[in-house]
């Protein structure tokens, strides 16, 4: 077995029931397409289920007995969220229903009045390695505020280019967003160093940890004050929970500053027709009815992911990433897009094939029974960096085995010459 890969994978694959499936043709499926949505375990399936069948209430209004259990797992899972994190704070997570709202929240309230308004002559820094995500939100608030945008550019290796760091963070600079590891490049990027320059010139930092969140630790409340984001933002879908929710954590500080973003039941201390007073987090941010099965599902999640130890998931994805790159580096006239140094990547391998269409590879591996993703992944302007429209990837996880890389291999070599690449 590769060093670094989980002591008990085959154990850990039978939590996850989708990967016995079989292809129509009999064959084993294949599932690299992880960064796009991750399977789900058992644990996860019967969780919600369970409180389908059996707890099924509205949550922070009826005081029956079904209210009383439905409300208690959903704060349940906000502390095991808290937890996952190392949030210094479980109020500090704020539930939302992917990380797109949330990074929208942020972007949008940032925009209207309190101490840290974006208005004209501020700058929001980004990079253009990220998702669409955490662009167009921040493109909209510079549209609507008269701010301006500028972004860290990044290297042929897929890497920051940090020498701009003195150029863009400055005392104009009010708002840094990022992503912990790229969707697309699979860079990890260097936030505590961002984070820690950022804040030395005021500025606040957003951080999309969508990819991170599944695959590296995280331990907010350990970090030093200075290189801690002012929030982050992941989406449970890509670490083994539900689709329908998302999580932004907040500072404290930064939570309350920030006005409510939505109106509407629970965000409330009292209402009358002359106006509205407003309860305090988390509840502020969430209005409305909550994505409560959803939740339950994540902090199901999340404790399973816990129970496996995120180091254990890291050095596993590190491991198989490795593997993949090896076996990917003997194909010809493939190109990997971004680093090849799975130290300082995540799982995200996206890659070109001379001569075939992303879309065409994507087929023929399909009949071979390998799943992968092609297009431009949300991340058109990492692409055009590159000079491409849109690229193949293979994105693994924590049940990924060595057989399912060698499987991918294979295909490709049989797209090669399925598509008569030597002629």
């Amino acid at each position: 077995m590769l060093e670094g890969l989980l002591p008990d994978l085959e154990v850990v694959r039978k939590d996850f029931p989708i990967l016995t499936r079989t292809t129509p043709g009999g064959g084993p499926l294949v599932y690299l397409d992880s960064a796009n949505t991750s399977q789900k375990p058992q644990v996860v399936i019967d969780t919600m289920v369970d409180h389908l069948e059996r707890h099924n209430a509205n949550v922070a209004r009826a005081m029956h007995m079904l209210g009383a259990e439905a409300t208690e797992a959903f704060e349940g899972a906000r502390d095991k969220v808290a937890a996952f994190i190392g949030a210094p704070e479980r109020s500090e997570v704020i539930f939302t229903k992917n990380a797109s709202e949330a990074l929208n929240l942020v972007a949008t309230t940032l925009g209207w009045a309190g101490e840290h308004q974006v208005g004209p002559g501020d700058v929001v820094v980004t990079t253009e390695m990220e998702h669409h995500s955490n662009i167009v939100p921040w493109q909209m608030l510079c549209q609507r505020t008269g701010a301006e945008l500028r972004w860290f550019t990044f290297d042929e290796d897929g890497y920051l280019d940090l020498s701009q760091a003195d150029e863009l963070l400055t005392e104009r600079t009010k708002v840094v967003t990022l992503t912990w590891v790229s969707n697309m490049l699979g860079t990890i990027n260097p936030v505590a160093e961002i984070t820690r320059r950022a804040h030395a010139v005021g500025a606040i930092v957003v951080v999309d940890a969508s990819q991170a969140a599944p695959q590296l630790p995280i331990d907010l409340a350990a970090m030093a004050p200075e290189e801690r984001p002012d929030a982050l933002v992941f989406t449970g879908h890509k670490v083994v929970g539900p689709t329908g929710i998302g999580v932004l954590w907040g500072s404290r500080a930064l939570l309350e500053a920030l006005p409510p973003f939505l109106g509407g039941g629970e965000m409330i201390e009292t209402v009358r027709m002359t106006g509205s007073t407003y309860a305090g987090i988390p509840a502020k941010f969430e209005a409305g009815t909550p994505p409560i099965v959803e939740a339950v599902g994540l902090g199901a999640a999340v404790e399973y992911l816990s129970a496996l130890g995120m180091e254990h998931v890291h050095a596993h994805e590190r491991a198989i990433t490795g593997y993949a790159l090896e076996g990917l580096a003997g194909v010809k006239g493939l190109r990997v897009l971004g680093p090849t140094d799975p130290a300082h990547r995540g799982g995200a391998v996206s890659f070109e094939l001379a001569g075939v269409h992303p879309h065409d590879i994507m087929t023929v591996l399909d009949t071979r029974g390998v799943a992968v993703r092609a297009g431009h992944h949300c991340a058109r302007p990492a692409h055009e960096k590159f000079g491409v429209q849109s690229s193949t990837r293979a994105s693994s996880y924590l049940y990924t085995t060595p057989e399912e890389i060698d499987a991918l291999v294979d295909a490709l070599e049989y797209t090669r010459s399925y598509f008569r690449l030597d002629d």
